[in-house]
């Protein structure tokens, strides 16, 4: 039997099929297509089976990754949606936060509401900040509002009381009044999508949520059409922000869950591969076409949060903590009014793309740059199912950069690599050395189309000694797809002194979020045996604005649980902020359950053969530019020839169907015995 992973890219769709059996996996790279990926899916779902001999029916699990909700939100594309909220506070979702992302910047635009103020309706109801019922919500009322609703066609709705994650009854109320009066208007209530306090954040969640409903719905439902046309028997599960996948029918209740579903597909793939490999701790560097992500692995755990951002708009749900920036293949090189070179975060996309595709793009990109240093070769691109044109690279950075800059058009496309690799190690600084890491105590794990492109003279920038190329890097993320175990988090706010707590009350405030979890799991069909719960306490100084997870021990809690969880936040803090306070108040704020159904992860192939000559595996020999040294002429190795191999230096070309590894003249590498190449620096 096998399983199957795909992966939507902005630029590529990734496909990765594995035999349960032997661990031998393949891999299939086609073009997206925006105006919709569940054709991309359909395409090389169809292809792979056709190039590998294998037959619809042969599959056991479908896994995907999807970039529809974050496409939904950039492009503001979603469904007309209104929102429920108490009276008084319907202002609450455009008023925000007085933090804005650039401080000094008073020009810089808030992201658009997603719910125009016509659409933003209140109700007489009123919970307490300590959860007793001020005054209960009136049906006839609630049904008044919705039949204005209904008036203006709304396809979904939000419903957000004040502190209703303490007491969820008047939501409750109105959750049943939409079912009798609007039962085909898409719901979210706030107290069953994100019950914890802050009112902002669970706000905008719901709407979001709600936002992506219908969409997401008509997606999820032609995804099933056409898989189930190939003749494929199983449904597919759909990757979460988290790291985990979920059924359809999950998906379905929790678009929200899948805003950051591809960046993270990356990491578990990532961490599954390079944990065979013996390397725990990571710097995680997917680099694709449109952006770069960057997240750290800590002894072979992701790191994760509930303070990101999807486009511009808080999401308070739980995911694995990845931080982009708009730097890939396709990131267009400009220069800026003051003459100086930039590079993005816009991006060509896969069109018109880089210029080098012939599809009418003028402006120069990396991509075009690693063409004119000979780092790509053109003739190679997908595995020679594309073809590109260096000539066309080289014109646009002659036309648009180097004539400007009074400069060779060699030295204008070193300058390009060089300015995306700064922007690129700005994001891993922001995931190490600000938060009290040292990035050399990691190994850097590349892989997305263009992460092995650069990823050694970027671990030469931030003093990285390891660099881990996976066996096809360019597809890791559909790879992470088949790896990922299904997972959901639960949340519960209990704003309360650490010193006044013990472990019975913790122990309450915990079962009731795993026994939920526990029936989530039953109902994804998980067998109990392979059901695990992940527990943490977010904590903070009483008067801080920002808490610290701190884990805490799996099973009823030890005695002493109130001193071990001091003592970790204690160190949490020092790391975070540099010192920290034993006499200070502490509080809990949080507590999260994470509810995990252990997949089962069939071990990886092993290359069969030591290879003892580099000659069986050299293809070509190429000039290719490198700034120590100018043009050198390099031998070009077709990575599939392979087999284990001890050291062999660069500088050196490694080609293969979904990327290609650049290894500079002061690096050196070998192969070990999963085909990973461990690049020394």
């Amino acid at each position: 039997m096998y399983r199957i992973g795909i992966d939507v890219g902005g630029t590529f769709t990734d496909v990765t099929l594995l035999n349960s059996e032997t661990g031998k996996y393949y891999t299939y790279k086609l073009s997206s297509t925006p105006q919709d990926q569940s054709i991309a899916i359909r395409d090389g779902t169809k292809e792979t089976l056709e190039l590998y001999g294998v037959s619809a029916g042969e599959l056991e699990y479908f896994g995907h990754g999807t970039t529809v909700a974050t496409n939904m939100i950039i492009e503001r594309k979603g469904a007309k949606t209104a929102l429920i909220t108490t009276k008084g506070f319907r202002d609450v979702l455009e008023i925000g936060r007085q933090t804005r992302p650039s401080l000094y910047n008073i020009f810089e635009n808030k992201p658009e509401t997603l719910i125009k103020r016509s659409l933003r309706m209140e109700v007489s109801e009123r919970v307490g900040a300590d959860g007793k019922i001020i005054r209960e919500v009136d049906p006839a009322e609630v049904k008044r509002v919705l039949r204005e609703l209904k008036a203006q066609e709304v396809e979904a709705l939000a419903v957000c009381f004040l502190f209703s994650f303490l007491t969820p009854d008047n939501e409750r109320v109105v959750e049943r009044c939409i079912r009798e009066e609007l039962p085909e208007v898409y719901t979210s209530v706030s107290s069953t999508i994100l019950p914890e306090f802050r009112e902002f954040e669970r706000l905008s969640t719901t709407v979001l949520n709600s936002y992506l409903g219908p969409r997401m719905k008509m997606y999820i439902d032609n995804l099933k059409s056409r898989v189930k046309d190939l003749g494929v028997k199983v449904e597919p599960y759909i990757t979460q922000s988290n790291g985990g996948v979920m059924s359809i029918g999950s998906t379905v209740e929790t678009p929200i869950l899948t805003a950051l579903s591809g960046p993270s597909a990356g990491v578990v793939g990532a961490i599954y591969v390079c944990g065979c490999a013996g390397y725990t701790n990571l710097i995680t560097y997917d680099m694709g076409g449109t952006s770069t992500d960057v997240s750290l692995v800590n002894d072979g755990h992701a790191e994760y949060t509930t303070k990101r951002k999807v486009c511009g708009l808080p999401s308070g749900v739980s995911m694995i903590d990845v931080h982009a920036v708009g730097a890939g293949g396709g990131s267009i090189a400009y220069l800026d009014n003051a003459g100086a070179l930039k590079v993005g975060p816009e991006s060509a996309g896969a069109n018109p793309g880089p210029a080098a595709y012939g599809l009418g793009g003028e402006n120069p990109v990396v991509t075009d740059a690693n063409l004119v240093l000979g780092r790509i070769n053109p003739e190679y691109v997908l595995g020679g199912r594309m073809k590109i044109n260096a000539d066309l690279s080289r014109k646009a950075i002659r036309e648009k950069l180097a004539s400007k800059m009074g400069v060779p058009v060699e030295q204008a496309a070193s300058g390009i690599i060089s300015v995306v690799n700064s922007n690129m190690a700005r994001a891993i600084r922001v995931i190490t050395v600000e938060r009290g890491y040292n990035p050399s105590d990691f190994a850097l794990a590349a892989y997305g189309g263009a992460g092995p492109l650069h990823a050694v003279n970027l671990a030469q920038e931030m003093g990285i000694k390891t660099v881990i190329i996976p066996p096809n890097p360019g597809t890791l993320c559909s790879l992470g797809l088949l790896t990922a175990d299904i997972r959901r988090s639960y949340v519960k706010t209990a704003i309360t002194p650490l010193d006044s707590i013990d472990a019975q009350w913790i122990d309450e405030c915990l079962n009731p979020m795993m026994e939920q979890g526990g029936a989530w799991l039953a109902s994804e069909k998980v067998a109990q045996e392979n059901c695990r719960f992940r527990n943490t306490a977010e904590m903070r100084y009483i008067g801080q604005n920002y808490e610290l997870q701190v884990a805490l021990p799996s099973g009823s809690m030890p005695a002493d649980i109130v001193k071990r969880l001091k003592e970790s936040f204690f160190r949490e803090h020092e790391k975070n902020y540099g010192y920290y306070n034993e006499d200070a108040p502490v509080q809990i704020v949080n507590f999260r359950s994470e509810a995990v159904g252990i997949v089962s992860k069939p071990g990886l192939s092993k290359l069969s053969f030591e290879m003892g000559d580099p000659s069986v595996a050299r293809i070509a020999t190429r000039s290719v530019y490198f700034d120590s040294v100018g043009y050198r002429e390099c031998p070009v190795y077709q990575r599939e020839k392979f087999g284990v191999s001890p050291r062999m230096d660069g500088p050196c070309i490694i080609e293969q169907m979904d990327s290609t590894t650049v290894i500079p003249p002061d690096a050196w590498f070998e192969v070990d015995v999963y085909g990973n190449l461990i690049v020394h620096i």
